[in-house]
């Protein structure tokens, strides 16, 4: 099998990363600055070198809760596996124009930004030449600078929220420094076109999200990119009965990022939308580690454990549940910007972060030191995030 991988170069694995052909990949994990492909490429070898076995082509069809799985091939046909341990890494899917609701016309020209990103990339075709891009991801603000150096115009960014989805460094390196506009508060009320498009109608919201009327205007455009968020791909994980918080639309995990289905454990942006492939990484090592403590047929050590709970600024977190016994880091992304911030867990612990922005996920590490001072009838940790 890696006789194909190697023919590949290595496209056929790595997720969305060939695709990722900009830099910005691996300042922590290698302390390096890497193009997606790069990235990809440092693990494809490391599998190598490890003799792991992959097989390209092939999809899962189901997932049972024994840890049953049934996969079909052109080449091996259809066949099931009986696992000890099983890591979901399925990733994300990008929202689409249905899920939104514009309204108008059905013509050809609306792509997901991720979608024009393999055009591009990957199959060298260029979507369009004059482009509205709705949402402020981090592939569509990415997908800005990409198609404003492949020669199109990107007549503007629209953003529905008050500040942008993605990363403040692609805000300015794909946007600010390519004077490209972004129109904060703004949403897509309309396409216009037949066969293709020919333009949108661009307009404020209010609080509610709303279009404001008298404030529309026409902008002429042959392609609109949607960059609108993205869904974890948990279809498995639901058909295998496994817990879904709706919060990250992922499942819910312990410290060993194992779900309620002993055996079954999730990483990645299946299980939350991570904003740096090093995060991912770091997941599906913590993943792994349970898998392998799983498969020599240990458990975990029987210690306290909590529940983790935010209060109203903090929209979700990942583990959703932790023992203690030693020190455990969990991930938060808060629900709005917030300046000279402090996250506390009771009286008992506290840090201090210069500012928090949704799009950028918080790491935080709580001692064991901490753990141990809580209270012993306490089974809820509650986490309280303050401005200063």
């Amino acid at each position: 099998m890696w006789s194909s991988l190697n023919g590949m170069n290595g496209l056929g694995v790595g997720g969305i990363l060939p695709q990722c052909i900009h830099n910005g990949f691996g300042l922590e994990k290698f302390r390096e600055e890497l193009t997606g492909p790069e990235y990809a490429r440092r693990y494809i070898r490391m599998a190598q070198e490890n003799h792991v076995d992959i097989e390209l082509d092939t999809m899962v069809l189901e997932l049972d809760k024994s840890r049953t799985l049934t996969a079909v091939s052109e080449g091996r046909g259809l066949r099931a596996y009986q696992c000890k341990s099983i890591i979901l890494a399925m990733g994300c899917r990008e929202r689409p124009r249905g899920a939104i609701g514009i309204p108008g016309t059905r013509p050809a020209g609306i792509f997901t930004a991720g979608q024009a990103q393999r055009l591009i990339n990957i199959e060298g075709y260029m979507p369009g030449q004059r482009v509205v891009i709705l949402g402020s991801g981090d592939i569509g603000m990415i997908m800005a600078r990409r198609l404003t150096l492949e020669g199109a115009e990107v007549k503007a960014v629209v953003e529905i929220l008050p500040y942008t989805s993605g990363l403040i460094r692609n805000e300015v390196q794909c946007l600010r420094d390519f004077n490209i506009p972004l129109l904060l508060n703004h949403t897509v009320a309309e396409i216009h076109g037949e066969n293709r498009v020919q333009g949108v109608t661009i307009a404020k919201v209010d609080s509610s999200w709303n279009p404001v009327q008298g404030t529309e205007e026409r902008v002429e455009c042959d392609t609109l990119l949607l960059s609108v968020g993205l869904i974890p791909e948990n279809e498995l994980s639901k058909m295998a009965g496994i817990s879904i918080d709706p919060k990250t639309g992922g499942p819910y995990v312990n410290e060993l990022l194992e779900t309620n289905i002993e055996g079954i454990f999730s990483c990645g942006n299946v299980l939350h939308v991570n904003d740096l492939v090093d995060n991912v990484s770091t997941e599906g090592e913590i993943a792994a580690e349970g898998a392998y403590v799983r498969n020599r047929g240990k458990r975990p050590e029987k210690t306290r454990t909590f529940t983790l709970e935010g209060d109203q600024s903090i929209a979700q977190i990942v583990p959703q549940g932790i023992s203690g016994g030693r020190s455990r880091t969990i991930y938060l992304r808060l629900s709005k910007p917030m300046d000279k911030m402090t996250l506390r867990i009771g009286d008992v612990f506290q840090k201090k972060y210069p500012y928090g922005r949704p799009s950028e996920m918080i790491r935080l590490k709580i001692p064991k030191k901490t753990l141990d001072e809580v209270d012993p009838s306490v089974k809820i940790l509650k986490i309280i995030c303050e401005e200063r």
